[in-house]
């Protein structure tokens, strides 16, 4: 259908400090974008979900495709340790097409059925499994950026590329994904340990010559900030060694995971720059990282959204991360600095739809000329006998539902299945 209205009580936050809610109304549908909302049906062919809720689908800034066989081990790891163990053998076996074909397939699955409709993707360092996974996504309709990780340093033997091998099958994977309509290539230095100066050169100058965002981590934990400084002293902070090599691309073409531990200077940095921060408790949590200053990066103008991080964090339903973002702010409050709020769920389902959706465009809103890109939840399971407003309903949601409550998921106003 290139034009039809859906009826739902629909919910979505145009900005972070409220919700706008449209109890009974019609979302309208063209072409695949928002056309407006409404009491009336504005065209003939509707599709009815009415007593459900209709909220945005779910934008995951940050998490890595191959750790999907990972969820929920080795959380008695901090980050380094954690990534020799377990991290770096697992994706090692992505070499295999079919172990990849399997396991992909099952996390393409996983994102869908939990309501993640965006999606900024690690993938490994061998390109072809990556580029099935990108065509795995596409052929399921759902948006993704996805990123070959390039590691020519500081990595196991059996998980290592050459410079110049990481910087052609980089380039090669990038012109293999020209032609998606949903999946878009992202320059993926997995961190800074992990490349040398040169090949860092040389992927800025990738990102330059397609115009590509970026993705990487930064300021994760202490102990790997502590191991930058001492490979790179040359350079004032983490975040400026991805400013040398022009790996920090301005105007939301750059989206760092964590960023707990950030400076004042860097976050000035962050700020100018317009790079995005995926807010990743789970993993934060899971790892001893540390709590981020959320509140803090917020008020400073910093743009924030959310991440899963599969599977350094154990959890890929939106509402367990928002609901332990929420928490962790709360304990930030409460024992490290009494100046900085407690995030609201107005704001961390904001992250969640809208300030994540940022990254891809008009993305994670109802406004007009937004992607349709929705979730019908239908909640009678978690009801209680009492009448409850479209924002409660909500709130139980993201707290007490889970994926089971997801009835439909559309992408750009198709259905997927």
């Amino acid at each position: 259908m290139q034009k039809f209205s859906v009826k739902g009580n629909i919910i979505f936050t145009k900005d972070m400090d409220k919700f706008e809610i449209h109890d009974d109304s019609y979302l309208n549908i063209e072409n695949g974008k928002i056309i407006s909302i409404s009491k009336e049906n504005l065209f003939k062919e509707v599709v009815s979900y009415e007593g459900n809720l209709i909220i945005p689908g779910f934008t995951d800034t940050h998490l890595h495709a191959p750790q999907i066989n990972n969820i929920g081990l080795g959380y008695d790891e901090e980050l380094l340790s954690w990534l020799e163990k377990y991290t770096f053998p697992e994706e090692a076996k992505y070499k295999n097409k079919d172990f990849a074909k399997k396991s992909y397939s099952n996390f393409v699955n996983r994102l869908l059925e939990n309501g993640t409709t965006s999606s900024v993707i690690f993938g490994t360092i061998h390109k072809d499994t990556t580029l099935l996974l990108a065509e795995m996504m596409e052929e399921k309709g759902l948006k993704a950026y996805i990123g070959k990780v390039n590691m020519n340093r500081n990595s196991p033997d059996f998980y290592i590329e050459e410079t110049e091998e990481s910087v052609e099958d980089t380039e090669e994977f990038i012109k293999a994904l020209a032609s998606f309509e949903n999946i878009k290539p992202i320059i993926t230095p997995r961190f800074v340990p992990s490349c040398t100066e040169v090949l860092m050169n040389k992927l800025g100058d990738l990102a330059e010559k397609y115009d590509l965002k970026i993705q990487s981590h930064l300021s994760e934990s202490r102990s790997e900030i502590d191991w930058v400084k001492d490979l790179h002293p040359e350079c004032k902070n983490y975040l400026d060694v991805y400013v040398k090599y022009s790996l920090a691309r301005n105007n939301l073409n750059t989206v760092m995971a964590h960023c707990v531990w950030l400076t004042d200077e860097e976050k000035e940095v962050m700020k100018d720059k317009e790079i995005l921060v995926s807010h990743c408790p789970y993993s934060n949590a899971n790892l001893t990282s540390g709590i981020a200053p959320v509140r803090e990066l917020i008020s400073k103008g910093i743009n924030v959204s959310l991440g899963s991080d599969v599977s350094g964090g154990s959890e890929m339903f939106m509402g367990r991360i928002i609901s332990l973002a929420q928490m962790l702010s709360k304990m930030h409050y409460v024992h490290i600095d009494e100046t900085q709020k407690p995030l609201t769920i107005s704001e961390l389902f904001y992250m969640a739809t809208k300030g994540g959706g940022k990254f891809f465009g008009n993305v994670g809103s109802f406004e007009e000329g937004y992607s349709a890109d929705f979730l019908v939840i239908n909640d009678k399971s978690i009801q209680d006998i009492n009448s409850r407003t479209s924002k409660e309903r909500l709130e139980r949601f993201l707290f007490t539902g889970d994926k089971s409550n997801i009835s439909k998921v559309y992408v750009n106003g198709r259905r997927i299945r």
